[in-house]
């Protein structure tokens, strides 16, 4: 079933970040642009090489407006111990929440049960708290921060210019399309 125009569950976590612990609740959420980036564990394989390239984008993130938010079912405990322990996760700003009850992981429909792990899900949810795009890939295929940024981006045109389309391999600045019936079969 399509997630997408989902309302996000309602949830309480905790998180690690900028060398401490914090709350973060739906509320927290609500009123921004959020990207839920869902992993399997910490101190595996694939997982650091895509924190890493959100990391290396965050800005570009926060520019957009938007938070990043990584998600796995480790406590918050473990991301600081994973942090303290590796160079390439040091490198990461943004939120690591911490989902061992399954909160978000089974609200967000990627978690595990047999494994207790979440998919490699990645969640677009608007100011109002709504999915707006998502996608969730095999546990051994990293993802591209480059192309999440460019989807936020135009997710976000599209939400101020509710008459326009966004074409394929549309970047900011790009022009868009209008839909209308002169444009039917002359793309």
């Amino acid at each position: 079933m399509s997630q997408i125009g989902k309302q996000i569950v309602d949830f309480k976590v905790q998180a690690y970040v900028n060398d401490s612990f914090k709350e973060v609740t739906k509320q927290d959420v609500l009123g921004k642009w959020s990207v839920f980036f869902f992993y399997p564990a910490d101190f595996t394989f694939v997982c650091p090489t895509e924190l890493e390239d959100l990391a290396g984008k965050y800005a570009d993130f926060q520019a957009a407006g938007a938070e990043i938010y990584s998600v796995s079912t480790d406590t918050h405990f473990v991301h600081k111990a994973w942090h303290d322990a590796s160079a390439t996760i040091k490198k990461i700003k943004y939120p690591m929440l911490a989902d061992p009850t399954g909160v978000l992981s089974r609200g967000f429909d990627v978690m595990i049960e047999e494994a207790g792990l979440a998919e490699r899900g990645t969640f677009v949810v608007n100011p109002q708290g709504e999915i707006v795009a998502y996608e969730v890939v095999a546990g051994n295929i990293g993802r591209n921060a480059d192309e999440l940024l460019r989807r936020l981006q135009a997710l976000q045109f599209v939400a101020a210019h509710p008459a326009d389309v966004c074409p394929a391999k549309w970047k900011q600045g790009d022009e868009t399309l209008k839909p209308s019936i002169d444009l039917v079969g002359k793309i």
